[in-house]
């Protein structure tokens, strides 16, 4: 009997989660000692790298692992609950594959020559999007054949284990106007260097480090798209859909491992009516938590990129992440005096969960954004 090559696919198809949660004990080990010295989670990352972490959502027709959106979010779900540092850098090469894939199914576009890499050379993809967002940052000079690029790009999350930056700058075109140009450059290429800048009060084992560009050779045929600066393009929207619940899963992540610490001590403790009715309220944020980060999946997975469903992630993303501080918080009062010791972990978790205030659209941002919208308002106005 010949076997069909889609029953070969399914028949080879991985339980991704399942390979996370054995990765789950170590990684959560590794946690705490980069945290204590601000270093890059790279034995967390080595490990992720060896099990084809990296290109598990890359299509399978394309030499990739063929994993689900779904199935990605989960697993950065998983590992944020062992280590937020990893499961958030890991997010950032996520939705860099996400977006890729998406358009090479549903728009045709030409990016089947990325995806293709990031299987077979085991590519690691470094997202700047938190330093660029639609008014792009750097500067493209013209020059015969391409551009110069000089920039300094923040928040370049597992740059020290990257090999391409997915990054842009503007060009002032003389008829265009200021321009943003989208390319990939190796972090290997001259002029690239990584700036160690990374000393902050949470996610300290991302080594999201500034990388700086330094008159970077850019030819005119690796210029892979070009929008108008500052305006919400449609790039922007499929970005705004998919990156985001990725991201959030992290941060999720780290919210559950939190709560699932804190019932933990807690069931170890007289349950007094204070301590139950704190449990109650732990509970509440939590569920409110996965109601509306399930809603940001269900978006990603079936909505159709626009100004609409941008503002319903947008949303999401500000619920989540509320929830998800809360919840950390609750957990803290809930494990009690403990909680203050570094050795429970706990105090991590409520560091790390800060970040979640902080990824695009911000909250006074997404009120606008989703007020306008509402009212019929111009979204670029």
């Amino acid at each position: 009997m010949t076997i069909s090559p889609a029953a070969k696919l399914e028949t080879a198809r991985i339980d991704w989660l399942a390979r996370a949660d054995a990765l789950c004990g170590q990684l959560a080990d590794n946690a705490a000692r980069h945290d204590a010295d601000d270093s890059f989670v790279a034995d967390n990352y080595a490990r992720l790298k060896a099990e084809g972490f990296f290109s598990a959502h890359v299509p399978a027709e394309l030499g990739g692992g063929g994993a689900s959106y779904g199935e990605i979010a989960a697993v950065i779900r998983r590992l944020g609950a062992a280590c937020g540092s990893t499961a958030l850098a890991y997010a950032m090469h996520s939705h860099l594959v996400a977006v890729a894939a998406w358009r090479w199914k549903h728009q045709n576009a030409p990016t089947d020559g990325l995806l293709k890499r990031v299987a077979a050379e085991k590519l690691v993809l470094v997202s700047t999007g938190g330093s660029d967002w639609l008014k792009g940052a750097g500067v493209a000079e013209k020059v015969e054949g391409g551009f110069r690029i000089t920039a300094r790009k923040a928040f370049s999350s597992g740059c020290l284990a990257g090999d391409l930056l997915m990054t842009s700058a503007v060009y002032d075109d003389p008829e265009a106007g200021p321009t943003v140009l989208h390319f990939g450059v190796p972090l290997s290429a001259e002029g690239v260097a990584i700036q160690d800048t990374w000393r902050v009060m949470g996610m300290r084992g991302t080594g999201s480090h500034d990388v700086a560009l330094d008159q970077v050779f850019l030819a005119d045929a690796a210029v892979s798209g070009r929008r108008p600066q500052g305006r919400w393009h449609p790039l922007f929207h499929i970005i705004s859909l998919l990156a985001f619940p990725l991201i959030y899963s992290a941060y999720v992540g780290v919210a559950e491992g939190a709560r699932a610490k804190a019932l933990e001590v807690a069931r170890r403790r007289s349950a007094d009516e204070g301590l139950t009715m704190m449990v109650g309220e732990l509970e509440n944020a939590f569920y409110a938590l996965e109601a509306n980060y399930e809603r940001m999946i269900g978006l990603a997975e079936t909505a159709e990129p626009g100004a609409e469903a941008t503002s319903r992630v947008m949303t999401g993303r500000t619920l989540v992440g509320d929830a998800a501080i809360r919840t950390t918080e609750l957990a803290l009062e809930v494990a009690g005096g403990g909680a203050f010791h570094r050795s429970m972990g706990l105090e991590r978790a409520f560091r790390d969960v800060q970040g979640a205030r902080f990824h695009p659209l911000q909250r006074m941002p997404q009120l606008r954004y989703t007020g306008r919208l509402a009212l019929g308002l111009d979204i670029d106005g």
